[in-house]
């Protein structure tokens, strides 16, 4: 089999098999790629399915390295060509999988970014409630910091996703996974009368006939992009006169310490935000320090006597 027959075999298995997004599958596809064009030109193997021994890819990993990376994406990078190799190994294409025991350089751990509740009250102050983009604004805010969706997840959300008597939304996640989330009172009464009122006038805009089943649209009535719900916040942030940076992933992961401060347990909060990992989740445990301090000053005795002498 030739080189570009491998690759494009497998990026069928991640479209069609694994359900990979298109950009996922092109990172795949530019991986592949650099580390063919890598082995030619540095002349250290004829082809993807032919090594010496492990040295190629130890060499690979120095190159990388030296083109000043991050940790991260050449973590990246090296998670790709495994599974690459997984793949042709399981489909008898290759005697090893080259890169199994290989390791990137250790990425230094980054902390989710996070947006105070007052800053969230600012911006939410900054909708104009009496216009459909002002109101349309106003529940995009509450369904991402009360739900903790990922971007991509609300801008895919449909009216027939929304459980208004269980106060439950199905969410369509990553690799077409689908989980359920739930919403409080008020968000709940948000959203049924932005979608009975203010969202008609939205679609009333469209220059088509055609049903849009989404919940949230643009200005001209189609519907909402990723792109569109982050220049939404940025003119948030500027009606507010403020200056702080924000992201759509930013409220996620306020929703997620949100939880953990105030007692939410673990395995819950993985449900909600859609983690395969609970490992994935236990990286705000380091956010919510707060929610420590505290079950610190009321469990340890020292604590509680000077806090009496306070």
């Amino acid at each position: 089999m030739k080189n570009e027959e491998a690759i494009s075999k497998f990026l069928d298995y991640l479209t069609n098999v694994k359900n990979y997004s298109s950009h996922t599958v092109l990172s795949y596809q530019t991986d592949l790629r650099e580390f063919l064009d890598f082995i030619i030109s540095e002349r250290m193997a004829p082809d993807l399915f032919h090594f010496r021994n492990n040295r190629v890819c130890k060499n690979y990993v120095s190159y990388l390295s030296s083109l000043n990376l991050a940790s991260t994406s050449i973590q990246r990078k090296l998670s790709s060509l495994r599974s690459f190799y997984a793949f042709l190994l399981k489909n008898n294409l290759v005697s090893d999988n080259f890169f199994q025991d290989v390791q990137a350089p250790k990425a230094p751990k980054r902390l989710p970014k996070t947006i105070k509740e007052s800053e969230i009250a600012l911006l939410m102050n900054a909708c104009d409630l009496t216009q459909a983009l002002g109101y349309r604004n106003f529940c995009i805010l509450e369904v991402l910091y009360g739900c903790g969706l990922r971007v991509s997840e609300l801008c895919a959300m449909e009216i027939k996703d929304i459980d208004f008597y269980d106060l439950t939304i199905v969410v369509h996640g990553k690799g077409s996974k689908d989980r359920i989330v739930v919403m409080y009172e008020a968000l709940a009464d948000h959203l049924r009368h932005y979608i009975s009122s203010f969202r008609l006038d939205l679609l009333y805009r469209a220059k088509t006939e055609e049903e849009n089943r989404f919940v949230f649209l643009n200005k001209n009535g189609t519907t909402l992009t990723p792109r569109g719900v982050r220049v939404i916040l940025n003119q948030l942030i500027e009606k507010a006169g403020e200056t702080f940076r924000l992201s759509p992933h930013m409220l996620r992961h306020s929703f997620a310490t949100t939880l953990l401060n105030h007692g939410a347990d673990m395995r819950s909060v993985q449900e909600l935000l859609g983690h395969v990992n609970l490992s994935t989740t236990q990286i705000y445990t380091h956010v919510s320090m707060e929610n420590i301090k505290r079950s610190y000053t009321l469990a340890h005795p020292r604590a509680r006597k000077d806090e009496k002498k306070d």
